[in-house]
């Protein structure tokens, strides 16, 4: 029938007709093998604007607009210089490094440039300073501007040793600091075992090892409910961050922090262990993480002085510990009769009175010789109107600042927030439930709910199998623009952790971070990190650089990813192609490989590559 009536169009000498046909038939053809090879759905819109957000999201092609996929090629403009590339050959770009121009690349020099953090390391700074007496030399001091050198390898470096294996022991040229091997070697933090160092498990007040510390407490206090009722924790003091990480098995999130100080490289071993990490002190300055943050704090012989300048350390505690939350203090003033420790247990007893916290327990394990005390923070305002002495006062909230960021240490308690008699659902519930501290706007329930919906299909349909990237290889995780902490939540049956970054120039969200039982800090990107170099296997950014930019160079930024990522590292962006462009650019320029796709995903990966001499950008 179909070859009669093709015969009869050709008798009757409709070419025209038949021309027209066939043209139709190719491009219907061509249409369906594009749309079969594309690795994104049409019915997810993978560049909604931010919820959280009053800005609107710059999108670069969305398929939520147009209804259709755009293509995997790409094209950059570099010199004047039209590239184009698929995204799909390792992001080889037809132009060579030489002719990319702008900055001169060199290495990091001086004694400490393999661990160089800028604002910690800023010894101009620090040796300006008229006081140490409160740790102001730990604190931040960025240096202006930014330093542009790339933190060189040590020596031997290699691919950290994967998890969960790399809990117990990591590569020794990786972390070449012995100090501790020598310092604790009788309370087994660490220990040197040929081309590792080994985590045994111990600690200053580990004396029957950390796994039976954690079981004593849970035992003591049983409602603590390790993973279901506490989640999110911060260790103070962390050692090699141990605790955090043995708690890890019982699905608790643990913030381990110290400072950068004579401890060698604590916070360091943390990180290439894979446990989650960050370098801070309690200093002048609030810690960078928003009020009612933690369901418990712990100190494990941290030797924090929390009744120093009236006892604002310890007031810095009761401002992100979680109203009805937990601090646990293991230290030798529990329960040691020396007056030197009766002294500092005094001013413990009066200082905590103050606050209105309780002892629910006080103990000692006579099996490991450990005092340890237990307090629980209110969850009522009432405790503190009824105090004697209404020391320390109540904050005017008129006068004190919203943000952690840069911000004094309070002399002050906050007012217990209106929900402070409500506890978190347990975990996993309280990841997906509505937030306690999520905005009281009509619109803010359901903005939470399509951001984590948004973020579920973009990680199940795009990143995970869509992209250039071998997640199994990925254990530290860093969201620049964490959001509602929705790229987090995607990712949280996978063996990996997120750290949550909340720019302070961006819509303040990291308290529903802490709700849904995750963590983060807030940073200023224009600004350096603490954080050591080579911390983290995969930094993801979506939208990030569209204010960024208007307050700082983008170079400073990319050598600032550069320095926390360890090479065979990923960065994963989603932005505008003008972003894009300017990323590619300079990441090639470090000898990254690149690609691009659907016009909106960057997907770099670190080499070893260090500059023997110059290059330039």
């Amino acid at each position: 029938m179909a070859i009669s009536s093709v015969q009869s169009l050709l008798k009757e000498r409709k070419y025209p007709f038949i021309f027209a046909f066939f043209l139709l038939l190719i491009f219907v053809t061509l249409l369906l093998i594009s749309y079969s090879q594309s690795p994104i759905s049409t019915t997810t819109d993978l560049t909604q604007p931010d919820p959280y957000s009053s800005k609107t999201v710059p999108h670069a092609s969305s398929p939520s607009q147009n209804n259709t996929v755009p293509s995997n090629n790409y094209s950059i403009v570099i010199n004047n210089t039209a590239i184009t590339d698929t995204g799909t050959n390792g992001g080889g770009s037809g132009v060579d490094d030489d002719e990319l121009v702008g900055v001169e690349w060199k290495v990091c020099e001086g004694s400490v440039a393999v661990d160089y953090i800028p604002c910690l390391d800023n010894n101009k700074a620090i040796n300006a300073l008229r006081s140490r007496r409160h740790m102001e030399h730990r604190e931040r001091h960025c240096p202006d501007p930014s330093p542009r050198c790339l933190v060189p390898l040590p020596d031997g470096y290699k691919i950290p040793v994967p998890w969960p294996k790399s809990r117990d022991m990591v590569w020794y040229d990786n972390v070449p600091h012995p100090k501790l091997v020598e310092y604790k070697k009788n309370q087994h933090w660490v220990v040197k075992s040929g081309d590792y160092f080994i985590f045994p498990g111990g600690g200053t007040q580990f004396k029957n090892g950390v796994t039976h510390y954690i079981e004593s407490i849970e035992k003591t206090l049983p409602i603590i409910e390790w993973g279901k009722k506490t989640r999110v924790i911060l260790d103070v003091g962390c050692g090699v961050a141990s605790f955090g990480g043995s708690l890890l098995d019982r699905d608790v999130i643990t913030m381990s922090f110290a400072p950068k100080d004579e401890h060698e490289a604590q916070i360091q071993f943390a990180l290439e262990r894979g446990i989650p990490a960050t370098l801070s002190v309690i200093g002048t300055q609030r810690l960078t993480f928003p009020d009612n943050a933690y369901d418990l704090i712990h100190c494990a012989r941290c030797r924090v002085h929390w009744d120093a300048d009236g006892g604002k350390p310890l007031m810095e505690l009761n401002r992100i510990l979680r109203p009805g939350g937990f601090f646990m203090w293991s230290a030798t003033p529990v329960y040691r009769k020396d007056e030197r420790d009766q002294n500092v247990w005094k001013s413990m007893v009066a200082l905590t009175e103050a606050l209105c916290w309780k002892v629910v327990v006080k103990t000692f394990f006579d099996s490991s010789e450990v005092g340890l005390v237990i307090y629980q923070k209110p969850v009522s305002s009432s405790c503190y109107e009824n105090r004697k002495e209404k020391n320390p006062p109540l904050c005017d909230h008129s006068s004190r600042p919203n943000s952690s960021w840069y911000a004094p240490l309070d002399g002050c308690l906050p007012p217990l927030p209106s929900y402070a008699h409500e506890w978190p659902s347990s975990w996993p519930d309280r990841l997906s439930r509505k937030p306690s501290s999520l905005s009281s706007e009509p619109d803010a329930i359901e903005a939470f709910n399509g951001d984590t919906r948004h973020w579920s299909a973009l990680v199940s349909e795009v990143y995970h199998g869509g992209l250039d990237i071998n997640w199994s290889s990925v254990r530290n995780v860093m969201d620049m623009n964490a959001g509602y902490g929705g790229f987090a939540a995607a990712l949280v049956n996978l063996p990996l952790w997120v750290m949550n970054v909340v720019p302070v120039h961006e819509t303040d969200t990291l308290s529903v971070i802490f709700d849904r039982g995750l963590i983060g800090v807030y940073h200023d990107w224009c600004e350096s990190l603490n954080t050591y170099p080579r911390t983290y296997d995969l930094l993801h950014s979506s939208f990030l650089f569209r204010n960024l930019t208007q307050r700082c160079d983008v170079i400073d930024v990319a050598v600032e990813m550069d320095r926390i990522l360890r090479p065979g590292g990923y960065l994963l962006v989603q932005d505008s192609i003008e972003i894009i462009n300017k990323l590619v650019s300079i990441l090639k320029s470090l000898h990254w490989s690149v690609n691009v796709h659907q016009e909106q995903f960057l997907v770099g990966k670190k080499d070893f590559w260090r500059p023997e001499g110059k290059t330039r950008i």
